[in-house]
């Protein structure tokens, strides 16, 4: 076995053992970019010069025996996550040569734990799309299938992770954006709980639904990154004072006392067949580990793709109104006067969905509409939150698909919109309710396209689904289905 082919449980193991420096890992994985990313372009920056650095550093501390949680493990970070002295794009135009002057905290813990960052992976620009085909550096291909989308927005996360060119990787999720991406890749994703990681650092797309996630190759790797990540923060004024449990901890077998709710919503007309039937396997298994299986009902589901395209536009035009090329980022300097240069900037800088929804989110908060639309779709998300209340009265975890099929050719959807949101139909509730959810692989279809199992929990129960994530993937045989590289 390679080294880049091994978990980061298993390289610690061997590192901690001697019969592997984190010198040896690194340059195995950025050697593993070399050969393969090219193709399917999940980099958009490579800082191998700084990642050697800090491997020479992390091998020096462990010698030392003063050594992180992360000594010596190659991760990569979404690109709109800041990292200080390193370009931190956005997928965007307008931040092409942005370098930051500060690492986002969760960065800074990774840091601190002396793992090792690789560079900048791909995403939609400003994290705003299902497919990560907005990016303006370049789109991710599926692993499994080139000329299919990766999923977004961070597509590039995924597929780095799914690719083995890095251990792990942190991604954000405002409507799915981790775990979408992670089961159309095969790999493990974790949205947590609203304020259980910091999100200082982040750029904003959707402030109120936007959190930080990690994505990783097992159920236990996802643990441990949810140790270094998670945590309060003072910095971060959406951050939640909180003492963080060890993941690690809720790595066992056996489900018995769990409930298992079903949503009924969940599994109605236009979902694929084969998606439908990776899910049931993943139900019938957890039946058998002891769980007992209920059917639940989030009644306000129809609404979920209009309440949160409302909300997410509309904080997005918000945020993305510092973008007006006075301060930092594109600048047009062809115009003839300032307000030229505000239009003519963010005309040239911004791709097609980030103009989109800014138009979107600027109509919904205009004089005369905000009660018809802002006000309105906060109104149906607190019913949407109270769906959930009613439902993990009666269960522990909810199980479903992730997405209603698998992963489509790029281009496919590039000229529908509508088509291209209503992929984040299962996904997008668990933002608006603020609660933490994971996709881990479930199978793949007949083609061999992953398919994942998503599962989400009440506030701050990320052991629950972990608890269960692990016994899913100690019981389901996956078997080896060979990457399209």
């Amino acid at each position: 076995m390679k080294p880049y082919e091994l978990t980061i449980a298993q390289a610690m193991e061997k590192m901690a053992t001697g019969e592997l420096t984190a010198v040896e890992l690194t340059e195995s994985c950025l050697g593993r970019i070399e050969e393969v990313d090219k193709k399917l372009r999940a980099f958009i920056r490579i800082d191998s010069e700084g990642a050697l650095n800090q491997a020479l550093r992390a091998d020096k501390k462990r010698s030392e025996g003063r050594g992180g949680s992360l000594c010596g493990i190659p991760l990569s970070v979404k690109d709109l996550l800041c990292t200080k002295n390193l370009k931190t794009t956005c997928g965007s135009k307008v931040l092409e040569n942005y370098i930051p002057p500060y690492d986002a905290t969760v960065v800074e813990k990774i840091k601190k734990e002396d793992g090792v960052i690789l560079g900048k992976v791909a995403m939609d620009e400003f994290a705003m799309g299902s497919t990560s085909e907005t990016c303006v550096f370049g789109i991710p291909q599926n692993p499994y299938r080139k000329g299919h989308i990766a999923g977004g927005s961070s597509g590039g996360s995924a597929v780095s992770v799914a690719s083995l060119e890095c251990l792990g990787s942190l991604g954000s999720d405002t409507g799915g954006s981790v775990r979408q991406p992670a089961s159309l890749c095969g790999v493990v994703g974790m949205k947590p709980t609203y304020g259980r990681v910091s999100r200082y650092g982040l750029t904003a797309f959707a402030s109120s639904l936007d959190q930080v996630g990690p994505l990783s190759r097992d159920v236990t790797d996802c643990a441990i990154l949810m140790n270094v990540v998670s945590g309060y923060d003072g910095k971060d004024s959406t951050s939640v004072q909180k003492s963080t449990p060890d993941f690690t901890l809720s790595l066992k077998k056996g489900l018995d006392g769990i409930r298992v709710g079903i949503p009924d919503e969940y599994f109605d007309r236009g979902l694929d067949q084969e998606v439908e039937q990776v899910v049931q396997n993943g139900i019938e298994v957890l039946r058998e580990g002891g769980a007992e299986i209920v059917t639940i009902s989030l009644p306000h589901t129809e609404y979920c793709v209009a309440v949160y395209y409302i909300i997410a536009s509309s904080e997005a035009s918000s945020n993305l109104a510092r973008y007006d090329g006075a301060l930092y980022g594109y600048r047009d300097l062809q115009a003839d006067s300032l307000i030229d240069m505000y239009k003519q900037t963010r005309s040239k800088g911004f791709g097609a969905e980030v103009k989109r929804r800014i138009l979107i989110g600027t109509y919904a908060l205009s004089s005369g509409y905000y009660d018809a639309y802002y006000k309105k779709a906060s109104q149906v998300r607190t019913l949407i939150l109270g769906d959930y209340k009613e439902a993990f009265e009666k269960c522990d975890i909810l199980v479903s698909p992730v997405t209603p099929t698998p992963a489509w050719r790029i281009g496919e959807k590039s000229a529908d919109p509508l088509a291209m949101y209503l992929s984040d139909i299962l996904t997008i509730s668990a933002n608006l309710a603020g609660i933490p959810g994971m996709s881990v692989p479930g199978g793949f279809t007949r083609d061999g396209l992953p398919v994942g199992i998503q599962l989400q929990g009440n506030h701050f129960r990320e052991e629950k689904l972990i608890q269960t994530a692990f016994h899913l993937e100690q019981e389901i045989n996956l078997g080896k289905v060979e990457l399209d590289i």
